[in-house]
């Protein structure tokens, strides 16, 4: 008997100390969010003394804002209700499957849900997220099938002169095996590096997922920073622990495209790949589709699938390099070698809309080939990563 009340003693200690430990370091005994059996989910949080708060988020009615890209759709927000214990709730409509984000608005005050440690960066923003399974949402949870391998590698690249980051993703059974892998180069847009297409985009559940159900074939996919002047992405580089910028110098001035060997020298110098045009895929979204664009002309030889996801097609001042001449010459070289896809999507509601409808009518006029999707929505990666979902399964 006494050491089944010792026993008891001990376990009600230890509980207690998780819970005081839990409250010392700002926890609340509450959940947030919670997501129902009919895909509607209800959000908390403690906060007696605040006079307002609001939820904003990618599941609500979208709101026009000003961004660095101009006004663009965004999150709407909505006021959330306080109970006697100062605990404020909402309850959102039901949620069609998807990945979502959202934050709260405590007096006018932008932050996270302290009882949702699940969080994205985009830029120097941090917002929580929560999923909704079943249909596309699927896609983006971490199912019980077979794995891939997501490395963070460095790489030398003359071009630049340095070493680099570079995120890379080889599929379940890839150790194990001797088999040779096709390749896709995806790139990120402005403000991300090579963390972005990983956590951002669910590219390994994405892959994971298609490859199991026999959608994708399996394949290597090389997420490399897109930012020149970084050898590392913000916190994982020489540079240090600094506040990501939407755009950094050069990262759209031709450099990049024009060292873009180094990246692909890396990947079949130290994997196992089949090294030829058929089986290199490349695609992009926004700043990465206008790279994307570029590399696939100024290697015209090089890439037999190229996707361009909202692509950032606008002249720029700053594109001055070599890469960016003959541009018509290189485009029709590049439609005379042949490809098997070329791939371009994008939303409806995307300030970049335009520009891709003139960019579609040149290839029209030129003749060349391609496939276009266009989608509902905006320049957001909801829409990124149904592309990549739309266009693994076309490759190779």
């Amino acid at each position: 008997m006494k050491k089944q009340l010792l026993s008891a003693f001990f376990f009600l200690s230890f509980s207690l100390l998780g819970f005081s430990q839990e409250a010392l370091f700002g926890g609340q005994q509450i959940i947030s969010p919670e997501v129902h059996a009919n895909n509607t989910v209800t959000f908390r949080l403690l906060a007696p003394d605040a006079e307002k708060v609001e939820i904003t988020g990618d599941f609500l009615p979208t709101e026009k804002m000003k961004t660095p890209m101009g006004e663009m759709d965004g999150p709407g927000k909505v006021e959330m209700t306080k109970n006697d214990q100062g605990v404020w709730t909402f309850i959102s409509e039901v949620l069609n499957p998807e990945l979502y984000n959202y934050s709260f608005i405590i007096d006018g005050f932008k932050t996270t849900d302290p009882n949702n440690p699940f969080l994205i960066r985009d830029v120097a923003s941090s917002t929580n997220i929560f999923i909704i399974g079943g249909g596309q949402g699927e896609l983006y949870k971490t199912n019980d099938i077979p794995h891939g391998t997501v490395a963070r590698r460095w790489y030398d690249s003359p071009g630049l002169g340095m070493d680099r980051r570079i995120t890379i993703y080889t599929p379940p059974g890839y150790e194990t095996s001797n088999e040779k892998y096709p390749v896709l180069y995806l790139l990120h847009g402005a403000g991300g590096d090579e963390e972005a297409w990983i956590s951002l985009g669910r590219t390994a559940q994405i892959m994971d997922n298609l490859i199991a159900e026999g959608k994708a074939k399996p394949m290597i996919v090389v997420m490399p920073n897109g930012n020149v002047i970084q050898d590392g992405a913000p916190g994982e580089g020489s540079m240090g622990y600094y506040k990501p910028q939407f755009m950094v110098p050069r990262t759209m001035d031709g450099t990049y495209e024009g060292a873009f060997e180094d990246i692909i020298k890396f990947v079949e110098g130290n994997y196992r790949v089949k090294a030829d045009k058929a089986s290199r895929a490349i695609a992009g979204l926004s700043m990465g589709g206008f790279h994307t664009l570029h590399i696939s002309r100024y290697y015209p030889n090089t890439f037999d699938y190229i996707g361009l996801f909202s692509a950032a097609i606008m002249p720029r001042e700053d594109a001055t390099g070599k890469v960016y001449s003959n541009f018509d010459e290189t485009l029709q070289k590049q439609m005379d070698n042949g490809y098997k896809l070329y791939w371009i999507a994008i939303g409806k509601t995307d300030f970049l809309y335009d520009a891709n409808k003139e960019y579609r009518a040149k290839l029209d006029t030129m003749g060349m080939p391609y496939e276009y999707v266009e989608s509902e929505g905006g320049h957001t990666w909801r829409n990124w990563r149904v592309y990549l979902s739309q266009f693994a399964p076309r490759l190779f």
